[in-house]
């Protein structure tokens, strides 16, 4: 797990919550909690944390035996804080078990944060890998900070090879014209086996990176092709219902009625556990083979009567409670900073740094001010993009000081926003919107070290240099300004706001 453990007692919080909402939801009532571990008390505890985490993780192993990936499947919906989705898969990958249950629902979080990046086409663009030869994707960059604190040992060239058969795969799926074809073919088992071979591996980020693509396109062709066979199937029995028929065919020894069909729910179908809808689904494919082999129906004309509206009262809207936010002190937390902290938000400015090098190094040159980030496209000034690509930074020139400085004003701004974004997300979980409150803090006090350091250096470049180096320090100087301004104004909430209304009526 995470070496924090006020980090990973927020992730464990975030999980617990969303599970036990999701087995109050199946028992239609409330989950009884053990004591300590309920929502006030996690907010206001006290006590040790080490106590809480080894209750907590006791207490989760009991809600995994009672979750299925079908009801977690059913439960990340559009509606999903994506939040909560990494939080379960900071969880479920740090377990590393083994079992088809972990293996199955780290596979269907994944692909739920595949399938809705934070920015429109963000999965589209191409990078490098860190040695500058491997094509890296940027859900693989996302699925590595993601997973930036999990021990991930490196795959074994057998497993790499196994990657390397899902492309061909996913070319496989899309050529496919009808439900039948695709059972028929073997691939749900082949890639189940598949899956269940990469053992612990399974967990990598660029597993993961590889599968989620692969998942998102079988699912929606095995959508389009179930949609198509179970329209048809319907269509038939409707009418041969109007015939006065009610046998439409016989699939296995057994006669497949129109109430059989008028019963088939395709939303539910598609949310049961493998083994369930593996079955069902072959039985629909079985008997749209036998209903192409009978004649066409003649539908019967029918009196067309105006239909009675029924007045049916709109579903309540769940209402969101709102959770408030922790009071903080910004003087308070900066001054009681540990080195600990610092050296941790260094080690990712220096990882922010590294990327951006890569990035920039590769693209087309068209685009490589136009960096895309997690959550948001950084954009970089043309001198910014060219100290990124210097080989001089080691030299004890002014030129190579004057790029150096631009790396860390440009990772430093970086992180910030990065901060911002994470913590807009995390507005509903006290724990995590404090953490991140906790970075942006010491990314405050990094952006000073950097304001200082930019001071000397533009004092040296309006002596020695020329006026070119002095407008790119000024330009970067300012956007960080700008995201320090912006990232103490959210800390300190309405408070700053009413403080600036009275200084500006004084």
């Amino acid at each position: 797990m995470a070496e924090d453990p006020k980090w990973e007692l927020a992730i464990l919080a975030t999980v617990q919550g969303f599970n036990e909402k999701l087995l109050q939801d199946a028992v239609g009532g409330e989950v009884p909690v053990p004591s300590g571990l309920e929502a006030v008390s996690l907010q206001q505890s006290e006590g040790s944390v080490s106590e809480t985490l080894s209750s907590m993780r006791r207490w989760l192993r009991l809600l995994d035996m009672a979750i299925t990936p079908a009801m977690l499947r059913r439960a990340f919906t559009a509606d999903t804080d994506p939040e909560i989705a990494e939080a379960m898969l900071r969880y479920l990958t740090r377990k590393k078990d083994p079992s088809d249950v972990n293996r199955e629902k780290t596979d269907l979080v994944a692909t739920f944060l595949y399938r809705r990046p934070r920015v429109q086409g963000q999965w589209e663009r191409r990078g490098y890998g860190l040695d500058g030869s491997l094509p890296l994707a940027p859900f693989e960059i996302a699925m590595i900070e993601i997973l930036a604190e999990t021990d991930v040992p490196s795959l074994p060239e057998e497993h790499v090879q196994m990657l390397r058969r899902f492309d061909p795969l996913q070319k496989q799926v899309e050529g496919f014209r009808d439900l039948h074809s695709l059972l028929e073919s073997g691939i749900l088992p082949m890639v189940r086996q598949l899956k269940q071979s990469l053992d612990t591996s399974f967990y990598h980020p660029g597993v993961l990176a590889t599968i989620a693509p692969y998942n998102v396109v079988f699912g929606r062709k095995f959508n389009q092709l179930f949609h198509a066979a179970t329209t048809e199937i319907k269509s038939f029995a409707e009418a041969l219902e109007q015939q006065g028929g009610s046998i439409l065919g016989n699939v296995d020894g057994v006669d497949v009625t129109v109430e059989d069909v008028g019963s088939l729910k395709e939303p539910e179908l598609l949310n049961l556990d493998y083994g369930q809808s593996l079955q069902k689904f072959w039985r629909v494919s079985q008997l749209k083979k036998v209903l192409e082999r009978r004649p066409p129906l003649r539908r019967i004309p029918q009196l067309v009567r105006n239909p009675v509206k029924v007045h049916t009262p709109r579903p309540e809207k769940p209402v969101n409670r709102l959770i408030s936010k922790p009071v903080i002190d910004i003087t308070a937390m900066r001054a009681a900073l540990t080195p600990q902290q610092i050296s941790a938000e260094e080690s990712k400015l220096l990882q922010i740094e590294e990327s951006i090098r890569i990035f920039v190094r590769v693209a087309d040159p068209k685009f490589r001010q136009i960096v895309p980030m997690r959550f948001f496209n950084l954009a970089l000034t043309s001198a910014e993009a060219d100290a990124f690509c210097a080989d001089y930074l080691e030299e004890k020139s002014l030129q190579a000081g004057v790029a150096r400085i631009l790396l860390r004003l440009v990772a430093v701004t970086a992180r910030i926003t990065t901060e911002l974004e994470e913590l807009k997300r995390g507005e509903n979980s006290p724990s995590l919107w404090r953490l991140h409150a906790e970075s942006l803090v010491a990314l405050l006090e990094l952006a000073d070290g950097a304001h200082q350091n930019s001071g000397r250096l533009l004092t040296l470049a309006e002596r020695h240099g020329g006026k070119e180096q002095v407008d790119a320090l000024q330009k970067s100087v300012q956007k960080l300004t700008d995201a320090s301004s912006l990232a103490t104004k959210t800390l300190n909430g309405p408070q700053a706001e009413q403080s600036a209304s009275a200084s500006a009526s004084n």
